[in-house]
């Protein structure tokens, strides 16, 4: 049996719990899995490029499972009227192969990447960090404050976007949430100034500089978000020179993330590393530190087990009927002929 979620299905699940409670949860089960890191076989993601935009699928398995996600970005869709981000994924049996759930990921995954944020965040930024620099305020940045602000307990936002629509948009959401301060600000360099992280999520898929050197300031932790395929950048090279660098799978990020400017011999540290104790995440509170953050498979298989988990706890989900129930495993074209029969039988 496949059990197949629905965007309305998330959207009952968020109801249900609240948003704060499942980020908090979703935070969980990405520490939980990125512990066992060694435990799974990965790999970069595969790409497929355009002009307008990227289709990828992103594998990752264990011993007991495996899971993808199908992920597009194309960041011309919202003048179509579409999301610049659509997914969905799978979690099958390893045993058998069989699907056992399918499931939207187009929600989810805003809600992942920001629980991925934060779960960075908790061991390298600052314990007092208060003040949040929300550079690109699109589709997934309510998610990045509301999961900064509930969780890491954030008291202000301080928003730029080029797209002021998108700010607007922003600030209304963010308006209602208790105990959180939003201003708005004329330019990146204005939104930067103070904070004690910096979250930049932009869609073009361009080699930009929104953040440069002399922005940084003693202590800041950046949480780089949306620079996540080959050619698309957000950080100036130096400032990944002067900052501790920590990404999530080293060879992916290479390729897609803000990495790709810099040598081959360029150190890092994978985030797993520091989370088990292997390695150190802050070194001291004047520190500059840099998550750079492109999405890994991982990432979603939590999330997908963190889905499928909420839907049993509230008997959500339906059968998808992706399989056929067959009374002989051997006899597949007996299941196309069975309905002729029926209706001939029935006449």
């Amino acid at each position: 049996m496949t059990t197949l979620l629905t965007t309305q299905d998330i959207a009952r699940i968020v109801s249900a719990y609240g948003l704060p409670r499942v980020l908090a949860r979703m935070v969980d089960y990405l520490e939980a899995d990125f512990r066992r890191w060694p435990e799974f076989e990965k790999c970069a993601r595969l790409a497929s490029h355009s002009d307008v935009g990227v289709i990828e699928l992103m594998p990752v398995s264990d011993a007991h499972e495996y899971s993808f996600k199908y992920v597009n970005g194309h960041p011309k869709n919202t003048r179509e009227g579409l999301p610049t981000v659509m997914a969905f994924g799978v979690i099958a049996d390893v045993a058998t192969g069989t699907p056992t759930l399918l499931s939207e990921l187009t929600l989810t995954t805003a809600i992942r990447t920001a629980g991925t944020s934060v779960m960075a965040a908790k061991v390298l930024a600052r314990p007092d960090s208060r003040v949040m620099a929300l550079v690109g305020n699109g589709a997934q940045s309510e998610f990045q404050a509301l999961a900064f602000h509930h969780l890491l307990g954030i008291e202000e936002v301080r928003l730029f976007d080029v797209d002021t629509q998108a700010t607007d948009k922003l600030a209304a959401h963010l308006a209602q949430v208790p105990g959180l301060r939003v201003t708005r600000c004329a330019s990146t360099a204005e939104a930067v100034r103070g904070a004690d992280i910096v979250t930049t999520v932009t869609a073009d898929k361009s080699n930009a500089t929104i953040l440069t050197p002399d922005m940084l300031a003693p202590g800041m932790h950046i949480n780089g978000v949306g620079g996540d395929c080959p050619g698309k950048t957000e950080l100036h090279a130096e400032v990944l020179a002067r900052s501790a660098v920590f990404v999530e799978f080293e060879p992916q990020t290479r390729i897609e993330g803000d990495l790709q400017q810099m040598p081959a011999d360029f150190a890092v540290t994978e985030l797993w590393r520091v989370l088990v104790g292997e390695a150190a995440g802050r070194s001291s509170d004047a520190q500059t530190t840099v998550f750079d953050s492109v999405g890994f498979a991982l990432e979603d298989y939590s999330a997908l087990r963190l889905l499928r988990d909420c839907a049993r706890e509230l008997g959500l989900g339906v059968e998808a009927g992706l399989i056929p129930a067959l009374a002989d495993p051997k006899d597949l074209y007996g299941h196309l002929v069975a309905p002729q029969q029926e209706q001939r039988a029935a006449a």
